[in-house]
C-alpha cells in the first residue's frame, strides 16, 4: 500500500509555522541579508516570538531562532534543505556556533541523549554540506555508537538501519573510502546480509596493510565456510536489550537466561566486544544470590 506523503509542516514541540506573505524578505545584518520568503516552506518559529510575529512581521532574529530549533529538534523535518540554505546564506554565527557544539559533544561520554544530539546536528551540517563524503559517515558511527551500546541497544534495529543508509550515503559521494567501505561490510554483516558483507569486504582487501588485510580476510573466509552467527546479531542485539529491560525491573533470573543464550552462540560471543554484557551477567547472578557464577562473569568483563 503507498504510504501517505506529509500533508504540512512536521510537528516540532514549541514550535509554530508562520506562512509570510509573497513579499516578505527576511532582512539582517545591515543589509547585507535579503531573502525572499516565496516559494519557500512556512517558517518555523519559537512559540513565544509568534505572537510578535503575527502582529507585524518576523525578524531576522526570530527567523534564525526558529530555523536552528527545528532543525536541532528534527533535521529530517519537512523543508529541512530549504531551512538550512537559508542558515547558510543568512547566519554565519549560527553555522560557527553548530560546529563549537560539535567539537564540544566530541569530547562527551558516550551516552544517548549525547549521541541523539550529535546525530542531529551532524545532519544539520550535512544539509549545509551536501557534498561531503565524511559526515554521512560520521552520522553512521553515531549510530553504530547508539545501536550498541547496552544502555539504548532497545534502539539497535532503527540505528543500525541508519547507519546503512548513512554509509551508503558516504560511498556515494567517495566510493573509494575504504573506511567507510569496511564499515558498510560491518553494518551488512549486523543486519544478517553476509553475502554482501563479504563482496563488500573482498572488494577492499588489496587497499588495506597486512594486519587489515588478514582480519578483513578471515572475516570472509568465515562466511563462505557457513562460520556465521546462528540468527543475525542484529537479533541479538535486540535480545540483550529485552534483557537490560528485564534486569531494570527486578527479573534479574529472567535477564540471566536470555544473556546466557546469546553467549551460547560463540561465533557472535568471539566477533563482538562484550564486556559490558559480561557486566550486566554478573549483576544479574550477584542479585540472584549465585556468588559464583557472579565472580566468573564479572572477571571477564
Amino acid at each position: 500500500m503507498k504510504q501517505k506523503q506529509p500533508t504540512g509542516p512536521t510537528p516540532l514541540d514549541g514550535i509554530r509555522y508562520f506562512s509570510p506573505p509573497d513579499d516578505y524578505i527576511l532582512s539582517g545584518r545591515d543589509g547585507l541579508v535579503a531573502i525572499l520568503w516565496q516559494g519557500k516552506p512556512p517558517l518555523p518559529l519559537m512559540e513565544e516570538d509568534f505572537p510578535a510575529a503575527e502582529s507585524g512581521s518576523p525578524d531576522y532574529d526570530m527567523v534564525g531562532r526558529g530555523i536552528y530549533q527545528a532543525l536541532r529538534l528534527n533535521p529530517d523535518c519537512l523543508g529541512a534543505a530549504a531551512y538550512a540554505g537559508v542558515l547558510k546564506e543568512a547566519y554565519p554565527h549560527i553555522i560557527s556556533e553548530l560546529g563549537g557544539e560539535i567539537i564540544m559533544l566530541d569530547a562527551k561520554e558516550v551516552d544517548a541523549p549525547y549521541l541523539d544530539r550529535k546525530i542531529n546536528l551532524l545532519k544539520i551540517m550535512a544539509l549545509l554540506d551536501q557534498e561531503n563524503a565524511g559526515l554521512p559517515l560520521e552520522i553512521a558511527r553515531a549510530y553504530v555508537d547508539k545501536g550498541s551500546n547496552l544502555s539504548s541497544m532497545q534502539h539497535a534495529v532503527t540505528c543500525w538501519y541508519a547507519a546503512e543508509k548513512q554509509l551508503k550515503m558516504s560511498l556515494s559521494l567517495r566510493p573509494d573510502d575504504v573506511h567507510a567501505r569496511y564499515e558498510y561490510g560491518e553494518a551488512l554483516y549486523i543486519l544478517g546480509r553476509y553475502e554482501q558483507a563479504a563482496e563488500v569486504w573482498s572488494g577492499l582487501i588489496t587497499s588495506l596493510d597486512q594486519g587489515e588485510r588478514a582480519r578483513v580476510e578471515a572475516r570472509v573466509a568465515g562466511i563462505l565456510a557457513g562460520r556465521i552467527p546462528m540468527v543475525p546479531p542484529i537479533d541479538y542485539l535486540t535480545a540483550l536489550s529485552i534483557a537490560v529491560e528485564l534486569h531494570d525491573n527486578g527479573f534479574s533470573n529472567d535477564a540471566a537466561a536470555i544473556i546466557n543464550d546469546v553467549l551460547a552462540d560463540a561465533v557472535f560471543a568471539e566477533q563482538f566486544p562484550l564486556n559490558e554484557v559480561y557486566y550486566l551477567l554478573g549483576t544479574c547472578y550477584q542479585e540472584s544470590g549465585l556468588v559464583a557464577e557472579a565472580a566468573e562473569a564479572f572477571k571477564r568483563s
